[in-house]
């Protein structure tokens, strides 16, 4: 049985005033089976290309803390209505240095699988 699911690569923008990014992660929403996760891979060389002075301890705090939201509530009581609202929460777009990408679609029929190939294919393939 295949489901559908949406998801969203987060990328990490050392400078926002400059707009250049790195993917380094990816959240996924598969309503049918509840599921929402993310993983994030923070390469480190990658960053420092684009911003020598980039604080990778932020990075990697802002985007665990996204790992850390899907996998159970936090915050405000409103920001907790469901998986669905938490999902849009976390991809709404801001402008900090951890940024999704706009929500893309796709059918699944192992969801922690698709979520391991989107990570392999948009983020830690070379």
């Amino acid at each position: 049985m295949t489901l559908p699911f949406q998801y969203a690569v987060l990328r990490a923008v050392p400078r926002v005033d400059r707009g250049e990014f790195i993917n380094i992660g990816v959240i996924l929403y598969c309503q049918g089976l509840e599921f929402l996760r993310a993983e994030v891979a923070v390469d480190d060389v990658r960053l420092r290309a684009l911003a020598a002075d980039v604080d990778l301890d932020a990075v990697r705090a802002a985007a665990d803390g996204i790992v850390a939201a899907c996998r159970e509530p936090a915050g405000l009581a409103r920001e907790n209505y469901g998986l669905a609202y938490r999902f849009g929460i976390l991809t709404a777009p801001r402008s900090t240095v951890i940024q999704p990408s706009p929500v893309h679609a796709g059918i699944t029929r192992d969801p922690d699988r698709t979520l391991a190939d989107l990570m392999l294919r948009l983020v830690t393939a070379s």
